[in-house]
């Protein structure tokens, strides 16, 4: 199959909606960790922008219908993704992230691949990790 004459597939993320039990609750870590604003809020969701790309935390319960008929997952059953934000210094950054109340998975520590990273879990069960 030739795809010479297909348009060009786009070459980044605009938006991750990440589903989440409690909004109130994952919106204000976003606000607090993470230093954002709000730049769009409705009764189901909130939106940060995360340089140029936008993170939209959506209630569970209006996820079903954006998803349908595949199946929201229960914050335990595991997680399925890691997003990744590139540092300057991990171990200075983990510092912040305990003096705002982040507890750490893991880290920081030197990968065998060359890079030093650590990770923590946002309220809504997603695995975010800081790399350098």
């Amino acid at each position: 199959m030739n795809h010479t004459d297909d348009p060009p597939w786009p070459t980044g993320i605009s938006a991750i909606t990440l589903f989440v039990e409690d909004l109130e609750e994952t919106k204000r870590f976003y606000r607090e960790v993470f230093g954002l604003a709000v730049a769009y809020e409705d009764a189901n969701s909130a939106v940060f922008h995360f340089g140029d790309a936008l993170i939209n935390l959506l209630s569970t319960t209006a996820a079903h219908e954006l998803i349908s008929p595949a199946q929201v997952a229960a914050p335990d059953a595991g997680s399925r993704l890691q997003l990744t934000l590139p540092v300057d210094d991990v171990d200075s950054m983990c510092e912040q992230l305990a003096a705002r109340g982040v507890s750490l998975l893991n880290g920081p520590i030197d990968r065998p691949w060359g890079i030093r990273t650590a990770s923590f879990r946002d309220p809504g069960g997603h695995i975010w990790e800081i790399a350098k």
